[in-house]
């Protein structure tokens, strides 16, 4: 997965983009989505915790999440309007080896995100205050507080804020939390699920390692192969649906979700 952060400094309504009138013009907050979605990338409302400073500052990331092709840009721009000429395809930017951390904290999209993302920002903007963003809706509402690590893409769900520090010092070493960690971006998601299950049984908890070699569905079950040193690992998982849950803190009705039980691993 390819994403296009963009600073959105002020507040976001239930769309950072679409209704975020008193900070960005609704009309273009949707050709610059329409423009980062028709090169195949997330487009991702960012800022910088606390009260909008009113700097009128438009920078933005392009990040690489796929495996073997990670890769941070950072831009800006004077005006939003400009952010329509910047290319897509990583050619433009500064080039940074420095992390984002990036928190969802979209209250008028979940208010879960407002309540439990913003408990996480204090303790790490005390640690990683350069690294440290707010950011709009990433999905998984019912796992806030929930963050994702770039550029490798890593979506962690249930943080707190004893847990967000760690979570940060773990990346910087190479390693993933397993406790918190729901997956990278760029896999789907029976891949994430078979290398949880490759993670808990190796207790490997390292960043890169156990790509997938090889994906197969057979009905309602997938066989993946994953590589690990030079060897490699075989999960074969059912896919079910789940019972109704509650989806998101917002949710009005229960509702089901893609469930994969553990069949075997060698």
């Amino acid at each position: 997965m390819r994403w296009f952060l963009l600073e959105v400094d002020g507040p976001w309504g239930h769309s950072a983009f679409l209704n975020s009138h008193k900070t960005l013009d609704p009309a273009l907050g949707l050709r610059i989505a329409r423009h980062v979605e028709s090169a195949d990338m997330r487009l991702l409302a960012i800022r910088r915790p606390g009260r909008a400073r009113g700097e009128g500052r438009w920078r933005w990331a392009i990040v690489d999440s796929r495996v073997g092709s990670t890769s941070i840009h950072w831009g800006e721009v004077d005006a939003p309007a400009d952010v329509l000429d910047v290319p897509l395809d990583g050619s433009s930017g500064t080039s940074s080896n420095v992390p984002i951390v990036a928190v969802c904290t979209h209250g008028l999209h979940d208010k879960c995100c407002a309540v439990r993302g913003r408990q996480v920002i204090p303790a790490l903007t005390d640690r990683y205050a350069d690294l440290t963003w707010e950011c709009s809706h990433l999905g998984g509402d019912r796992f806030a507080g929930t963050m994702i690590v770039f550029p490798e893409g890593l979506y962690y769900g249930n943080v707190d804020e004893s847990d967000a520090p760690s979570i940060v010092d773990a990346h910087r070493r190479g390693l993933v939390e397993p406790q918190f960690l729901r997956g990278r971006s760029s896999l789907s998601a029976e891949v994430q699920v078979a290398q949880d299950h490759a993670r808990r049984m190796l207790g490997d908890n390292r960043i890169d390692t156990l790509h997938p070699i090889s994906t197969h569905r057979d009905h309602n079950r997938w066989t993946i192969v994953l590589d690990h040193d030079r060897h490699s690992v075989t999960v074969v998982l059912e896919e079910g649906v789940s019972e109704p849950i509650t989806t998101t803190c917002s949710a009005t009705r229960p509702g089901s979700v893609r469930t994969y039980r553990l069949v075997s691993m060698a």
